[in-house]
């Protein structure tokens, strides 16, 4: 049996960061060790204990720097690599100038592997072992989504993007055909491996409430798999929403009314919420995905982390890309800080990368899989370096602690700071 001792400065939750004191939620073992066997963690302790309990076990010296769990990217569109940081519009026009025109593209089979096999490849040089992502309308894209992490062994989910309205021809499908395609890709993708199907309306403007309707039931059907959409990312948004749904208390009713309200629902940006949504969001046992990188580029506004904590939310994290500028989920946590300053409360390097982790790991429902250093989890692992440029190393070198030194990589960081990657215990990169 093949034996894997990853050497470092191991990290693993014991909390929450934003609900418990820091001793209390993380430990940084600066001599440890994670001992991975047949793609799970079996043991965590420290790199003298596991070298002489485990004498035959392959040794991943990776000196100072960071052993930590994956990053996990809670919402993502990977059609839209190719769009990433296109020039000068908000969400609406985003979708029509940039957005619908790439997706058409999707229908060609080889077009959408091509792009996966770059999205994954991108995504891993960054240190990110799992993504929640929409595909398109066609199930070509759904296919390669899934078929490429299956070839890499990744935990991934997603689902085909489905809209019957207000979108051009080529991506829009009706009631029927969105149920019984969906419908067909779960059956054929959920639970195979390491994959989690999403049903998947894009939004509520592109959705006829019938649409709504069928989809809701589809999930109740499958009550384990996830959810994901968006909502509330721009007022203008909102307003087209009250426009198309009149009779709707607000823009979650859109969803609650027609089912798609429950654990496992992950709606992107969620960042001008009414006090009812919130209530109906925690009390349904929801999850708010912060795609901060995005909403700054397209200019939708800022999202209040430390409120909807308080209150109880589950949050994620995410790039969003393309609408995202970055596919680092470094960069990330870096825009995460920024909004916080901006919203008045600036966010601890632990929190960033709970969010980034486990956090994510909570939203996705995967929290017993991934997201932790926790023996019997799957060995999704990361090893970041903290002095991974020299003006990285120059700040490293005057902290006081080993947070001030995550913190510099937080923010400053890049794919160089991603020294190693371990995928259900194998090694991706490094």
């Amino acid at each position: 049996m093949t034996e894997r001792l990853i050497c470092g400065q191991v990290l693993s939750w014991q909390g929450d960061p934003f609900a418990r004191p820091l001793a209390d939620s993380v430990r940084i073992d600066s001599n440890g060790a994670v001992l991975v066997r047949e793609g799970r963690i079996a043991a965590i302790g420290t790199a003298a204990q596991l070298r002489a309990a485990h004498p035959l076990a392959t040794i991943e010296a990776m000196g100072e720097a960071l052993i930590l769990p994956g990053f996990i990217d809670a919402h993502a569109h990977y059609p839209q690599t190719a769009i990433i940081a296109s020039w000068g519009k908000r969400l609406i026009d985003w979708l029509n100038t940039y957005t619908f025109p790439e997706e058409t593209r999707f229908a060609d089979p080889d077009y959408a592997r091509d792009v996966a096999a770059r999205y994954f490849d991108l995504t891993l040089a960054e240190g990110t072992t799992t993504i929640c992502s929409f595909c398109t309308i066609h199930p070509e894209s759904v296919d390669a989504f899934f078929a490429e992490a299956e070839k890499r062994g990744q935990r991934v989910a997603g689902g085909r993007t489905c809209m019957d309205r207000n979108a051009p021809d080529g991506l829009r499908d009706d009631v029927q055909s969105a149920y019984d395609e969906s419908l067909a890709l779960l059956q054929k993708w959920h639970r195979r491996g390491r994959a989690t199907y999403a049903v998947t309306p894009r939004f509520s403007p592109t959705s006829t409430p019938e649409q709504l309707d069928s989809l809701g039931a589809l999930w109740a059907a499958h009550p384990d798999c996830l959810m994901q959409t968006h909502l509330s990312e721009q007022t203008d948004e909102i307003a087209w929403v009250r426009d198309l749904y009149p009779e709707a208390r607000d823009y979650l009713d859109t969803y609650e009314t027609h089912g798609l309200l429950g654990p496992g629902a992950l709606f992107g940006h969620a960042i001008h919420l009414q006090p009812r949504e919130c209530d109906r969001l925690r009390e349904a046992g929801a999850a708010l995905v912060h795609c901060p990188t995005s909403n700054t580029f397209i200019g939708s506004g800022l999202f209040d982390m430390a409120r909807r904590k308080a209150e109880g939310q589950i949050v994620g994290l995410a790039t969003d890309t393309g609408g995202g500028s970055s596919f680092s989920m470094l960069r990330t946590m870096a825009a995460a800080y920024e909004i916080g300053q901006l919203t008045g409360t600036p966010l601890h390097a632990a929190q960033l990368l709970w969010l980034a982790t486990a956090g994510s790991a909570q939203a996705l429902r995967m929290e017993g899989q991934i997201g932790n250093l926790q023996v019997g989890h799957e060995a999704d692992i990361i090893a970041l370096d903290l002095t991974s440029t020299p003006a990285i190393a120059q700040r490293a070198a005057r902290a006081d602690d080993i947070w001030e030194q995550v913190f510099a990589t937080i923010m400053m960081g890049d794919d160089r700071a991603v020294k190693a990657v371990w995928i259900a215990g194998q090694k991706a990169r490094g």
